[in-house]
């Protein structure tokens, strides 16, 4: 029986969810399966990846064929290198203290780099809610601005009414000392 790795979609319409499993490749996309060793959920930044390394180990050893991107999955969850690193093994290009080196070595580094992501977006998330909050901070001086501009226009011409009666009266003053 020929068999897949592939996905099996779940969720509503425009948030998919996925289940990784093996299936016969005869079978209906989301219809009868034979494992299930896993899940996706593209939806999250970065996408959450659930997987049952050691049993999809066993499948892909087997000779079960991933699909396109079921084979991205297992790669970025390291059981592809995994199985590299065991065919170097069982040819003789090394021991299986240095495979395991070597993954270990390569699964802290996707770790980092995962990490590294998941900062980056809560950082750059950050950034952009500092620059909403000064653009609104911005746009809140400015429109006071325009008001209090707007207010101020009918508060001199009213301080210009009030001295020009006392400029006239102290002219009439001074021109009643003069005579």
């Amino acid at each position: 029986m020929a068999t897949k790795i592939r996905l099996q979609r779940h969720g509503k319409k425009g948030k998919p969810f996925y289940h990784v499993v093996v299936a016969d490749s005869r079978a209906p996309r989301d219809g009868k399966f034979i494992e299930r060793i896993g899940s996706y959920n593209p939806n999250t930044n970065p996408a959450t990846i659930i997987l049952d390394f050691e049993k999809a180990l066993g499948w892909v050893n087997n000779g079960a064929q991933p699909t396109d991107t079921a084979r991205t999955i297992l790669s970025y969850k390291g059981v592809l290198y995994k199985k590299h690193l065991q065919g170097g093994v069982q040819k003789g290009a090394f021991d299986e203290a240095k495979a395991e080196e070597l993954f270990a070595k390569w699964s802290e580094g996707k770790a980092a780099q995962i990490e590294g992501k998941k900062l980056g977006l809560v950082s750059s998330k950050e950034e952009t809610k500092k620059a909403a909050l000064a653009a609104e901070a911005k746009k809140k001086a400015d429109k006071a601005a325009a008001i209090a501009a707007k207010n101020a226009p009918a508060v001199e011409e009213a301080a210009e009414e009030v001295e020009a009666p006392e400029a006239t009266e102290g002219a009439e003053n001074a021109e009643q000392t003069e005579g």
